[in-house]
């Protein structure tokens, strides 16, 4: 800003420091910057003139005069302690570009009479700021051992390079029979839920003696689905179906297992899982398993279960809801084993849980019958030898 500019209140006319802040000085009036009386880096009394602003070709001469200290329309230092540095009202605000430095009027001029790069300084003031005795103080080697600090102000945004693309995939035949049937459970099945947390201490120990003498690798999804079967067993009212305008309730127990495949989900049937040993059921879920994927199931080894079960364990999932498969009234989510303090009679000890969530049809089943069911079959499982008897 120079004499001439137009001025409007509230612009910055100059930045005056002091050794403790430095603080900005906005014109209170429009009008036209007439005369500056000081220039940046020159000290001021407290109550002396840095600028005169008023109609343009106004005398200001007489504002001069020794005994006019003041006048209307004139633009007067703040009163703080003197002396007063101050920069010259010419002086406007940084830069707010990206090479912004965060500098005073002062400290700037100081650095460029002595040379030095504005850049290479760490400022001490608010936000970094560089000030006076920043410069004073400022010593050739600091800039190979003073690092930058990093602010929203002196950050370089890095230039980032992408592409929008998408693609439209068709559906397939077994996605939008998912989609349907999914869609019609959700939104017409009044589902609830119930979680609990098994103890798994002793369902690990028992699974390495197991594996010890089975044919087959026995997995803990194989035992949960034979503890499954035997919490059904004794709570055949949640192995039911809900058709509409009637209930089936099942005297058989067919568990379906959700088996991801790359076009979709697929169910296949552990029938009688109640009847069959845990090799079985291990050699048996294998092989429907690998054909799921392969799709090489007939249809009766993927429909017909009362009772599904979806794990997601090994993803490292700890806890679950899964949408009922219809017309089955559940499905059991189960979650990862994974370590965690056991308190019992309050003594603290290390240990494995579960969590497992029923989700149920509330049309067909009651939240006492899931929770009955549950507090089976985390019995069985935290005491797997009752899963034999």
């Amino acid at each position: 800003m120079k004499v001439g500019d137009q001025v409007s209140s509230g612009d910055i006319l100059a930045e005056v420091e002091t050794d403790k802040a430095t603080m900005e000085l906005e014109s209170y009036d429009d009008g036209t910057l007439l005369y500056t009386a000081v220039s940046a880096g020159s000290a001021v009394e407290v109550d002396g003139i840095i600028a005169i602003i008023g109609e343009e070709n106004a005398d200001f001469e007489t504002l001069l005069q020794p005994e006019n200290k003041v006048a209307p329309k004139a633009a007067a230092a703040a009163a703080v302690p003197a002396p007063i540095e101050v920069p010259s009202a010419s002086v406007t605000p940084e830069s707010t570009s990206n090479e912004r430095v965060l500098a005073s009027p002062l400290a700037k001029k100081m650095a460029q009479d002595k040379g030095i790069d504005l850049s290479t300084l760490l400022g001490s003031g608010d936000g970094g700021r560089i000030v006076k005795k920043d410069v004073e103080t400022f010593e050739p080697a600091m800039v190979k051992t003073a690092p930058v600090a990093v602010t929203t102000e002196n950050y370089v945004k890095p230039v980032v390079i992408g592409a929008e693309a998408s693609e439209n995939i068709a559906l397939t035949q077994m996605r939008k029979v998912i989609a349907s049937r999914l869609s019609a459970s959700k939104f017409s099945a009044p589902h609830f839920y119930l979680t609990m947390e098994i103890n798994m201490d002793k369902a690990m120990a028992a699974r390495v003696s197991m594996n010890e003498v089975s044919p087959v690798k026995i997995s803990f999804n194989d035992i949960v689905l034979k503890a499954v079967a035997s919490a059904i067993r004794q709570h055949p009212d949640v192995n039911v179906s809900w058709l509409e305008d009637k209930m089936q309730k099942h005297q058989h127990i067919h568990i379906g297992v959700a088996v991801a495949i790359p076009d979709g989900l697929v169910v296949p049937v552990v029938k009688f899982a109640d009847n069959k040993s845990l090799a079985h059921i291990s050699s048996e879920v294998k092989d429907l398993a690998q054909r799921a994927v392969a799709k090489k199931l007939a249809p009766e080894e993927f429909t017909g279960n009362t009772f599904s079960i979806s794990n997601l364990g090994m993803f490292g999932v700890e806890e679950f809801t899964a949408i009922i498969n219809p017309p089955n009234a559940c499905i059991l989510a189960i979650g990862g084993i994974k370590e965690a303090v056991i308190v019992k009679n309050g003594v603290m000890n290390p240990g494995h849980t579960m969590k497992v969530t029923l989700s149920c049809d509330h049309r067909a089943v009651d939240g006492a019958v899931g929770a009955a069911f549950l507090k089976s079959l985390k019995g069985l499982l935290e005491d797997p030898v009752r899963i034999l008897i």
